[in-house]
């Protein structure tokens, strides 16, 4: 790879609009920051498919972002981050990538106090168990229960994010690890980490399902940390000038996509928090 200006935009890759929950902690990080996002529409749900086939897509569009020019790339898909990032490292060894899993895992470990800790994520993120390998590494013995919430997927692209029905399918899925019988062994997990990045936007039904005692980790936040440790060392001023003419830049966010502009901008404008037009997102063929 070439070197890169230092006013190259960080591009910033999932299968769908999820990923905008790790941008928009990246933008509040870093207001005068260029991002390119790219959200693999026309083939999500990565999480039901097999590994190869991820590596396979997730190498695709990291080819396209690198093909614009980006100086960093942000894998804000918890699928493709727990398989997919050695070979993204491999095939651009130049380019620092960052995935959402490791910063997740490390701030699992740091919260928990009796190293018992709970991951909910997509059947693909759960099955390739990345989270736990990543965990039992930084804190071995930690007991892990790795629960697949695919319904929370859908429940959040709908816009569903409270109510009775989301109410009941998150105290469906986390009542029997944070609301044992009576009589169980032990205690809950201390610690619950939103391994996906839709799941944010159901924070209020899921702390309502496990209680307020219950550390919860948004690996969308972990991931924004990690990215402004690894690019701006030293830096926590939200604010950089560019080198090559001194010149302030000014924050931007450019949206890809490779189906679907007018969903993407419906569902990701509340994924991401303030509206996307249409006519802001250009479709791209992988």
């Amino acid at each position: 790879m070439q070197p890169l200006r230092p006013d190259a935009p960080i591009g910033v890759f999932d299968s769908g609009v999820g990923g905008l929950t790790v941008l928009a902690a990246l933008r509040a990080r870093r207001p005068d920051e260029r991002f390119l996002y790219l959200g693999d529409t026309a083939r999500l749900p990565y999480g039901t498919k097999s590994g190869e086939t991820v590596v396979r897509y997730a190498l695709q569009a990291a080819e396209a972002l690198v093909a614009c020019g980006i100086r960093a790339l942000v894998v804000a898909c918890n699928t493709a981050s727990s398989v997919a990032l050695p070979a993204i490292r491999a095939r651009f060894p130049g380019l620092p990538v960052i995935g959402v899993v490791e910063p997740g895992a490390e701030a699992a470990c740091a919260a928990t106090h009796r190293g018992h800790v709970a991951v909910i994520a997509t059947e693909g993120t759960i099955r390739g168990g990345a989270y736990q390998r990543e965990i039992e590494r930084l804190r071995p013995g930690t007991r892990i229960d790795a629960l697949p919430c695919a319904l929370f997927v859908s429940l959040a692209e709908e816009g569903w994010t409270s109510g009775a029905v989301v109410e009941a399918v998150a105290h469906r899925y986390l009542d029997k690890v944070f609301r044992p019988a009576a009589g169980a062994a032990g205690q809950p997990p201390d610690v619950l980490v939103l391994g996906c990045t839709h799941f944010p936007l159901l924070l209020a039904p899921i702390r309502a399902a496990v209680g307020d005692a219950v550390r919860i980790v948004d690996s969308a936040a972990t991931t924004a940390a990690a990215v402004e440790r690894e690019l701006f060392p030293g830096d926590v001023s939200g604010a950089r000038v560019a080198a090559a003419d001194g010149v302030r830049i000014a924050g931007s966010t450019r949206f890809l996509a490779t189906d679907g502009a007018a969903r993407f901008a419906r569902v990701g404008s509340s994924f991401l928090g303030f509206p996307i037009a249409p006519d802001e997102v250009e479709l791209i063929d992988l």
